[in-house]
């Protein structure tokens, strides 16, 4: 008996402090087990109290009052499918007659109380179907990347969701995307995920980054193209436009619209081309938007306008020639003059970081969800990396991506540096690899960038 006592307590022991230092290994080996003996026992019940269960039909009731057998119970919803995740469960839920995936949906606080789980959110999979995902502990605080990722071309992994998760920048789907965050709210760890996660795939990498480089020079070698100061950037969106155009060209000449060829050989864009004509698909990283934006003089409002307009049609024609924008920057709005909000109205994905007020909150949500608002301005100061991502559809996430310094980034692009396809469009913009002993002060048009 003593020998069971002393290593009840040594489990014991183990297992608080798991839960206290080491939540995701507490929950592997403990954690998950409990909890879903916790969720099976006590379905019925919390079920009930939360509001998600139905009469019994009338003939039940019926044949109850016929044979002189106790009331039917109320129906709670039919668990489809069970399944235990590395973060959590996932129940598979199919609604009785009379319910609706809102009710799951409002209930998801008590549902999470009720389970002594750390968080509980839910989406209908099809009429009639809720899928319920519950997470035993706090993903962000620490944030692991699972072992395998569902990737695919212009699908990229960049951060994990708080239902465990991962959360996928997908090109294809959305075409372009605007990131916003205050000074040190995690945006640029954000952006060296995505480069990291681009490194490897067949695709070209623009970046504009007019702090002089600071933030994209040192990815250069997986680089097809950068521009360090606002005259550079315009003549560089310049050339994207003109590549943009050429890549319609080819799409025409492909197209080959005759009764003969299958409807599904018709190219409509890079994707409907043979691969061995298709253009290399190009990313468009934009470090500061506001630096394009601002003007002092007449001059530079020309040139202002010039960039304005380049980006608004590479946002509203790129997507079919394989021209993507990711925009990043601390405040996007009217303010920074004409042309701005018909540029927002074009980028899809929305991702906001810490926010210093409402306002640049609702520049990423207002137009879509008031709840995303709400929960981008309760960002604390202290979790760098946690934002709210969001789409046109009103969905939106908390996310946060897992920390990537500025060598890991760095070594990624260079053991993929023999990817970077050079594009005849934007060669006077290639950045020049010099070593830091040749390196001249001022930034030239084309940057040089130390080896």
């Amino acid at each position: 008996m003593t020998a069971f006592t002393v290593t009840l307590v040594l489990v014991v022991a183990a297992a608080g402090l798991l839960r206290w230092r080491r939540p995701a290994w507490y929950w592997v080996t403990f954690g998950v087990t409990l909890a879903s003996l916790r969720v099976l026992v006590r379905y019925a019940s919390v079920m009930d109290a939360c509001g998600l269960t139905v009469p019994p039909p009338r003939w039940r009731l019926a044949l109850a009052r016929a044979t002189n057998r106790p009331v039917p119970d109320s129906r709670p919803p039919r668990i489809l499918r069970f399944r235990p995740t590395r973060t959590g469960l996932v129940l598979r839920l199919g609604l009785r007659p009379g319910q609706d995936a809102f009710d799951v949906a409002a209930a998801s606080d008590r549902l999470r109380h009720s389970f002594s789980m750390y968080g509980v959110t839910s989406r209908e999979v099809r009429s009639g179907v809720v899928e319920v995902r519950m997470t035993g502990y706090d993903v962000l605080k620490r944030v692991q990347m699972p072992a395998k990722v569902d990737t695919r071309p212009m699908r990229v992994p960049v951060a994990l969701r708080e239902d465990g998760s991962v959360h996928y920048r997908d090109y294809r789907a959305v075409p372009h995307a605007l990131t916003l965050g205050a000074t040190e709210s995690g945006k640029s760890v954000y952006q060296r995920n995505l480069v990291a996660g681009l490194a490897p795939m067949h695709v070209a990498l623009v970046g504009i980054d007019c702090k002089q480089g600071v933030e994209l020079f040192p990815l250069a070698r997986r680089f097809s193209a950068l521009a360090d100061n606002p005259d550079t950037a315009a003549d560089l969106l310049d050339a994207l436009v003109s590549r943009m155009e050429g890549v319609y060209q080819l799409i025409r000449a492909e197209q080959r619209i005759t009764s003969a060829v299958p409807d599904a050989e018709i190219a409509a864009d890079i994707w409907d081309l043979p691969d061995d004509i298709r253009p290399v698909p190009v990313v468009v990283l934009v470090d500061e938007v506001a630096e394009l934006a601002l003007f002092a003089s007449k001059e530079e409002e020309k040139r202002r306008d010039r960039i304005i307009t380049a980006l608004v049609r590479l946002a509203q024609l790129g997507r079919a020639a394989g021209i993507y924008l990711e925009i990043c920057g601390q405040r996007f709005g009217s303010e920074l003059g004409k042309g701005i909000t018909m540029l927002r109205a074009q980028l899809t994905g929305r991702t906001a970081h810490r926010v210093n007020d409402e306002t640049s909150a609702n520049m990423a949500f207002g137009d879509i969800s008031p709840d995303a608002v709400l929960a981008a301005i309760q960002i604390p100061a202290e979790t760098r990396g946690l934002a709210i991502a969001g789409d046109s559809t009103g969905g939106w996430h908390r996310i946060r991506a897992p920390h990537t310094s500025l060598r890991q980034a760095v070594n990624t692009c260079n053991r993929h540096a023999d990817l970077t396809p050079a594009l005849p469009e934007l060669a006077p913009f290639r950045p020049e690899l010099v070593s830091s002993s040749e390196a001249p002060v001022p930034l030239s048009k084309t940057a040089p960038v130390t080896a």
